[in-house]
């Protein structure tokens, strides 16, 4: 047998090479290099270009293995991680064909490992794993990070028996840069979830409670738009007394769209009303194939929408679209998953800016209220008592006392309007329904009582709904009064302690028909015995059944009462 020009001949060591027993014969020429290791063989190979390859004195079973094991240099070769056996200098002897693709250098034999891959940084508190296997003698792992942003996974195990001069490490490489970077992703969520409602000590100081409600709101349009990379938002909150899913946040969404009415149903309410409704999250790969989609703005292809959850209750939704079609796929889903568990706790906080904004500006207008209430209380009794002494007396007198009356009545309006901007609707108590609020609006009451409690607790209860309240103290008070309405604009109710100073409601029921057939009034009694039987006697006269109030009340109580009686005073027809 005659072997071409230069040869590798892998002979085991204390073998008998074959060749003086005269089963290979050499040429004058050939050129021969021995190893004692397929490793080593590995990488001579993986250096130089061979003729051939000779596996010397090992038998046949021998031969076998270590043909296997050249073999597996081309496996190793199709691998779509990086491997590289190393030495002990941490120079690369062979790489397959992955490891070379990616790095910058044309052939990365006989370079040092860390600049075939570029000079990266090895992350966290890990040390050099080429170092720790060859000082310990196990494997070692590192995570690798080089300046394009790139990190790979580097797992470095010994060579034991098989480690020569050209290779004592071998080294497998995995490209881990997506799942990296989705950590990253995920932790800079995390982080911004954190900074939406963390506002700080400065800005909380600094801001009125709208710019910081503002300020909430702009955190979760950056943090959105920044860590999705989306341009088109929608967040609407569930409104649960109604199911309708009011707009709270638009951007890149057609005005249109962004005034759509939307309940949580999951049919004719589009992928957001499916959402809310199900609590599922939803991908629409392609807007014009869905019939769930409802179009938000001109180009639009696909959305990702997914349920705002506290405490795994649905309070709305957050929806991101994009111009290309499948521009969504699972990581995304879970992405906004995510952040939208944070939105959802910065929206409750959101929610509690709003009522403390509400609650704050009630109790200030309430304070205000009470210390401008009784004082103009007394101007109008005693301007209506004096009124009563001068008709067809002093004519001039009595228009100057009007002419008071109509200035202490618009101070308390002024007061009263001020209160309704500073304390809108949205800090009327759950429960009330709006379209009482709406009827009570400008009617006119009036409270007859001696505790100032119950006086100003009417003006504030009362005056939140649009009512227009005056007092009287005693039951002498309350009849100027009532007379003196008349000459201006009639009560519409009127409210009276069962037990007065002067004498009782039913008293005073009975003095009020002289002047008008019928009086829309209502009682109220306190704890204790009626020894008149005013209520009795009252209602036998003509009160409402459910005209009595028993103190202390409640605001919902009040108001019913005050329905009841608008509701059955006679009309003007009838009265006529």
């Amino acid at each position: 047998m005659t072997l071409p020009g230069k040869v590798l001949r892998i002979s085991v060591a204390g073998s008998q090479p074959r060749g003086q027993h005269g089963h290979v014969q050499f040429a004058d020429d050939v050129q021969t290099e021995s190893v004692t290791s397929a490793v080593e063989a590995i990488a001579r190979m993986s250096g130089q270009a061979y003729d051939g390859v000779l596996l010397d004195g090992c038998g046949e079973e021998c031969d076998d293995r270590m043909i296997r094991f050249l073999q597996s240099e081309r496996i190793l070769d199709g691998m779509p991680d990086g491997v590289a056996l190393i030495n002990s200098e941490m120079v690369v002897t062979w790489a397959n064909s992955k490891l070379c693709a990616w790095s910058p250098m044309e052939d990365p034999r006989g370079q040092n490992f860390y600049a075939v891959l570029g000079g990266p940084e090895i992350m966290g508190p890990d040390f050099c794993p080429f170092h720790t296997a060859l000082a310990t003698s196990a494997s070692s792992s590192s995570t690798l990070q080089t300046a394009d942003n790139r990190y790979f996974q580097v797992h470095v195990a010994p060579l034991r028996e098989a480690a020569t001069d050209n290779a004592a490490l071998v080294a497998t490489v995995s490209d881990v840069t997506v799942e990296i970077q989705q950590q990253h992703k995920l932790q800079a969520i995390h982080q911004a979830g954190l900074k939406l409602a963390d506002l700080t000590p400065d800005e909380i100081f600094g801001l009125d409670t709208n710019a910081r409600i503002e300020l909430l709101k702009d955190n979760i349009r950056h943090y959105t738009a920044d860590l999705l990379n989306v341009e088109v938002i929608e967040i609407r909150i569930l409104e649960q007394s109604t199911s309708k899913l009011r707009p709270l946040l638009s951007v890149g969404i057609d005005q249109d769209a962004a005034d759509r009415q939307l309940s949580a149903h999951p049919q004719g309410n589009g992928v957001t009303g499916y959402v809310a409704s199900t609590g599922k999250a939803y991908i629409c790969d392609d807007v014009q194939q869905d019939p769930l989609y409802l179009a938000a703005f001109t180009g639009a292809a696909s959305s990702l929408t997914v349920p705002l959850l506290l405490q795994e209750t649905v309070i709305g939704t957050i929806n991101v679209e994009s111009h290309k079609v499948a521009a969504f796929d699972s990581t995304d889903l879970q992405f906004l998953e995510i952040f939208a568990r944070d939105v959802a706790v910065a929206l409750n906080t959101l929610e509690l800016l709003v009522a403390q904004k509400n609650t704050a500006a009630q109790r200030s207008y309430e304070e205000i209220h009470r210390a401008v209430a009784s004082p103009v209380d007394q101007i109008l009794n005693n301007a209506v008592h004096i009124i009563e002494a001068q008709i067809g007396k002093d004519a001039e007198s009595v228009d100057r006392l009007q002419k008071i009356l109509q200035s202490a009545r618009s101070i308390r309006r002024v007061i009263q309007d001020i209160g309704a901007q500073l304390a809108p609707t949205e800090a009327i108590p759950v429960g009330i329904p709006a379209e009482l609020h709406e009827k009570l609006s400008g009617r006119r009451i009036l409270v007859v009582d001696d505790d100032h409690t119950i006086l100003n607790d009417a003006h504030c209860l009362l005056e939140r709904y649009g009512c227009i309240v005056e007092a009287a103290h005693t039951g002498d008070e309350a009849v100027c009064m009532y007379r003196a309405s008349h000459l201006d604009a009639a009560y519409d109710a009127v409210i009276s302690a069962v037990k007065l100073p002067d004498y009782s409601g039913y008293q005073l029921m009975l003095r009020l028909m002289k002047i008008t057939d019928h009086v829309p009034m209502a009682l109220m009694q306190g704890f204790g015995w009626d020894p008149g039987h005013s209520i009795v006697n009252a209602r036998q006269a003509g009160l409402h059944p459910n005209a009595l109030l028993y103190k202390p009340f409640k605001l919902k109580q009040l108001l019913s009462v005050v329905e009841t009686v608008i509701d059955n005073a006679p009309s003007a027809s009838e009265i006529a």
